[in-house]
């Protein structure tokens, strides 16, 4: 492939947010559109390859997703429970889990246009599936969808690069791998030095398999990601102890075009630069990158069925505080504040059916298993554990909570599917930390544990961008950049401490889309101001 020296639109990255906007661009009359990244093309797709696919977005109940996804049929249908999801419900979330910070207007886009961008991506060839191993769990012969969250693609991250790519590919983006973005000038058009703000144009400088060059371009979008991958970064922003956060996606994600359009375009740096979306993650994963074939399936979220307990025997959170998709992105922060940033989930014969075999099968996971709690503490002092007797007497305190809440309120219905609050707290007893939901007693053999770790996601500072179009706001001025615009995680003021499940990659699209369509709007215009030029 010739290296291309010019194009209309370029976008740095080549995640969700980045092909969302590359191919909105092409569809909105960009003539030539320029995808780079600086990974080699058997890691494209960013974080986006590492997760399971799932988008959060407003709905009208299940005939309204119906249309976008492809397995379900008529009998399957028909022992579905799927309420809908409306704009109020999203929006609710969004401000109780993001402590009500989350940027007012970027929320709003966000959620406004969620189902819209979901159907378009699905018209774009990304294969849509409601997530039954997820999302859902089968009671009673129906399967009952939880947390606001029903929507996944086909084969998850891998199989959502897949078909980015081909879209990619059908539109006639230029992707060009093994090429980092080195910097950014912004000049006025030759052709027309005076014209008006949009005939601007960015000279980008590159290195392409190792060697230097340029791209010229009437627009530039950053997709390039967050820094979780950037130990120095984490310290510096997150706090002490985060270089010992495990990288469970791409291992580019490093912060340089951060850096970069701070530091030569004086784009505003906004949000949440403190926090991040971390999970709970397979302690015995390869700390530094991760895995393309296992990928998501190293995260460990089975905690709300049973308990998480610390290197000293003790717990730390409250496992059953919400539903899943609400906790999981925060509590790896809550895990990586432990001694030895080490925990154990645990469970007993009751709820390990209730697991998920992508994450808890023989094949993925070292499973610690033993007859009697006794003896799964000291299995577990095998592996990091340095307080057997504490673990045991955490667990038997837990039970006899169980029990106290059991006998005032003998009609209690454990339901995985809902806030159940089936819980510790009786008047004959509570705990230091409760467990609000979902508790039943930890007592039935065979037990089991499984080792985990803090596994960092994404990092949620970022740059403030224009709500409308996603154009970059200078950090003097605050006024919009007219060429340059940012999308996806590089983006600024939307989550904060932590984010609805889901909610990241409806991000990516939502504002993808409208980047890719004001970027072919500026270079329409440059092409048209330069064509009248050359006219006269």
């Amino acid at each position: 492939m010739t290296f291309p020296s010019e194009c209309d639109v370029l976008v740095v990255g080549s995640g969700n947010a980045g092909f969302s906007a590359a191919v909105s661009a092409v569809q909105s009359g960009a003539k030539s559109v320029v995808l780079i990244d600086k990974c080699p093309e058997e890691w494209a797709g960013g974080n986006t390859y590492f997760t399971a696919g799932a988008y959060r977005t407003v709905h009208g109940g299940l005939s309204d997703l119906l249309s976008v996804v492809n397995n379900v049929d008529k009998d399957l249908a028909s022992r579905i429970d799927l309420g809908p999801y409306s704009e109020d419900d999203f929006a609710n979330d969004m401000h109780r889990i993001c402590m009500g910070r989350s940027d007012p207007q970027l929320a709003h886009t966000l959620i406004s246009e969620s189902n819209s961008a979901i159907k378009w991506l699905a018209k774009n060839g990304i294969r849509f599936q409601l997530s039954f191993n997820r999302q859902a769990y089968k009671l009673n012969d129906r399967y009952q969808f939880w947390g606001g969250l029903a929507l996944k693609t086909q084969d998850g991250g891998k199989g959502l690069v897949e078909d980015h790519k081909a879209a990619a590919h059908r539109h006639g983006v230029t992707m060009c791998w093994s090429t980092a973005l080195t910097g950014v000038d912004v000049q006025k058009s030759l052709i027309n030095p005076d014209a008006a703000t949009n005939a601007l144009r960015v000279k980008a400088s590159v290195l392409h398999g190792g060697v230097e060059g340029a791209i010229q371009a009437h627009a530039l979008i950053f997709a390039a990601g967050g820094f979780e991958a950037n130990p120095r970064m984490r310290c510096q922003y997150l706090g002490p102890g985060w270089d010992m956060a495990m990288v469970r996606g791409t291992p580019y994600n490093t912060g340089d075009c951060l850096e970069l359009a701070i530091r030569e375009l004086d784009a505003k740096p906004v949000g949440n630069w403190s926090g991040c979306h971390s999970v709970a993650w397979d302690a015995n994963a390869n700390p530094n990158v991760g895995d393309r074939e296992a990928s998501n399936e190293y995260t460990k979220s089975g905690y709300p069925l049973g308990l998480m307990l610390n290197v000293h025997g003790k717990r730390f959170v409250d496992e059953g505080v919400d539903l899943r998709n609400y906790t999981y992105a925060r509590f790896g922060k809550a895990i990586l504040a432990q001694p030895e940033h080490i925990v154990f989930q645990v469970w007993d014969a009751q709820t390990t059916p209730w697991l998920r075999e992508e994450e808890y099968r023989d094949e993925r996971v070292e499973r610690i298993t033993a007859d009697t709690l006794e003896e799964l503490a000291e299995n577990c002092a095998q592996r990091g554990l340095q307080k057997s007797d504490q673990f045991v007497a955490t667990v038997k305190e837990y039970n006899e909570a169980v029990y106290a809440y059991r006998r005032e309120n003998t009609t209690a219905e454990w339901n995985p599917a809902i806030r159940d609050g089936v819980s510790t707290e009786s008047s004959a007893e509570q705990l230091e930390i409760p467990k609000s939901n979902w508790a039943l007693a930890i007592e039935t053999a065979p037990f089991l544990a499984v080792k985990v770790s803090c596994g960092i996601t994404f990092t949620f500072g970022g740059l403030a961008v224009d709500p409308k179009d996603a154009r970059l706001i200078r950090s003097t001025t605050g006024e919009p950049l007219s060429n340059m615009f940012c999308v996806g995680e590089m983006m600024g003021g939307l989550f904060y401490n932590n984010y609805a499940g889901g909610s990241g990659l409806t991000s990516g699209a939502v504002f993808g889309r409208r980047a890719g369509e004001a970027a072919a709007k500026v270079a329409l215009t440059a092409r048209e101001e330069s064509q009248g030029r050359s006219d006269r």
